[in-house]
C-alpha cells in the first residue's frame, strides 16, 4: 500500500498525490511511505524515484543490519524496530534528502503510522521537514525498546525471588530464555546505537545539523538501553551460577548422606557375609543364642555408628 504526503510552497498540506506528480511537481516537500508493498508498487522506487540499484535491493532483502549510505541527492538508512508481542526485529528504511523522505516496510509499523497521524493532523505541519519526520520515526522506535527491556527485568526480578516456588528445573528454562531475549535486544540496540552515533558525526547530513542536539538525545537513550541489557545479562550470568551451585551443594549433601548411610551397613554386610558362608566348622553357629546375639550386636553397631555420625554433624 503506498501513501503520500506533501507540503506545497504555500505550506499547504495535501495527501494522496500521485508519485509521480510528486517528483515533477512544484512542492515545498513530501513524505512517501511504502507500507507493505506489492511487487509492482516496489518498482516506484526505480521509476520514477531513480533510486540507487543497491539501495533497492536492500529495501527488498529486508532484515539488514542498521546502516548509513551516501548517495549523490540523498541518504539510505537501514533500522530495525521491535515487534512489541514477539521481539522480533521489523526492518524500517528511509530514503532522506531535503525535499523529501520515502519509508519503506515491508510490514505494519506503529512507529510511521503514529508519526504519520500526528503529521497529517497537525495545526503546525508547516513547521515539520523530512529530517523531522526522520527524528520523530527514530524516536519513537527507540521509546518502544524500553517496555521490552522493562519487561525483562521484571521477569528476571521473579526468577531470582522465586515468590511462586517453582522449581529450580523451571527456573532455569525461563532463565536462558529470558537470556536469549537479551541477546535478540542487544543485536538490535547496539547497531542502532552505531547507527546513530554516523549520524551525529556526519558532514553530509546538512539537512539535520540543526536538529543535533534532538538525535543526541535519542543516541543517549540507546545508551541507557545498552548499559541495561548489560547489566540484565550479568544479572543471568550471577542467577544462573547461583543456582547451579545451589544445585550442585544439594547434590553433594545427598551424596554425602548417602554414603554415610552405605557406611553404616558397611561393617553389617560383612558380619551377615562371614556367617553366610555356611562352613561345617564355624562355632558361632552351633551356639543357641547365636542368631539373637548377631542381630543385637548389628543393631549397636548401627545405632552407634547412626549416633557417631549425627554427632559430628554428617546428616545435616
Amino acid at each position: 500500500m503506498l501513501r503520500t504526503i506533501a507540503i506545497k510552497k504555500n505550506n499547504q498540506l495535501v495527501k494522496d498525490i500521485d508519485i509521480s506528480q510528486l517528483v515533477s511537481g512544484d512542492f515545498k516537500w513530501y513524505w512517501i511511505d511504502f507500507n507493505q508493498p506489492t511487487d509492482k508498487e516496489i518498482e516506484y522506487l526505480r521509476d520514477p524515484l531513480s533510486f540507487h540499484p543497491l539501495a533497492i535491493e536492500d529495501c527488498i532483502h529486508h532484515l539488514q543490519r542498521p546502516k548509513l549510505d551516501y548517495y549523490d541527492e540523498y541518504a539510505f538508512f537501514v533500522t530495525q524496530a521491535l515487534n512489541q508481542k514477539s521481539i522480533k526485529r521489523e526492518e524500517i528504511n528511509f530514503f532522506l534528502s531535503r525535499n523529501y523522505i520515502v519509508t519503506f516496510h515491508h510490514k505494519p509499523s506503529t512507529e510511521i503510522d503514529d508519526i504519520w497521524n500526528r503529521f497529517s493532523q497537525s495545526a503546525n505541519a508547516n513547521q515539520w521537514d523530512p529530517s523531522h519526520v526522520l527524528y520523530h520515526v527514530l524516536d519513537k522506535m527507540v521509546d518502544n525498546y524500553f517496555p521490552l527491556v522493562n519487561q525483562i527485568d521484571d521477569t528476571l526480578n521473579e526468577i531470582d525471588e522465586n515468590s511462586k516456588g517453582r522449581s529450580m528445573d523451571a527456573l532455569l528454562r525461563d532463565l536462558f530464555d529470558t537470556r536469549h531475549d537479551l541477546l535478540s535486544l542487544r543485536h538490535t540496540i547496539s547497531p542502532m546505537r552505531d547507527l546513530l552515533y554516523r549520524i551525529l558525526n556526519s558532514q553530509k547530513l546538512t539537512s539535520i545539523q540543526g536538529k543535533i542536539v534532538y538525535f543526541s538525545d535519542i543516541y543517549d537513550h540507546l545508551l541507557k538501553l545498552s548499559e541495561m541489557i548489560e547489566a540484565s545479562r550479568e544479572l543471568t550470568t550471577d542467577i544462573r551460577d547461583s543456582y547451579i551451585s545451589i544445585n550442585s551443594n544439594e547434590t553433594n549433601h545427598v551424596m554425602k548422606v548417602l554414603t554415610v548411610i552405605t557406611t553404616i551397613f558397611m561393617p553389617l554386610t560383612f558380619i551377615v557375609g562371614v556367617y553366610g558362608m555356611n562352613f561345617t566348622h564355624m562355632p558361632e553357629l552351633t551356639w543357641k543364642y547365636g542368631y539373637f546375639g548377631a542381630l543385637i550386636f548389628m543393631f549397636l553397631i548401627g545405632v552407634g555408628m547412626t549416633v557417631w555420625f549425627t554427632k559430628k554433624g554428617w546428616f545435616k
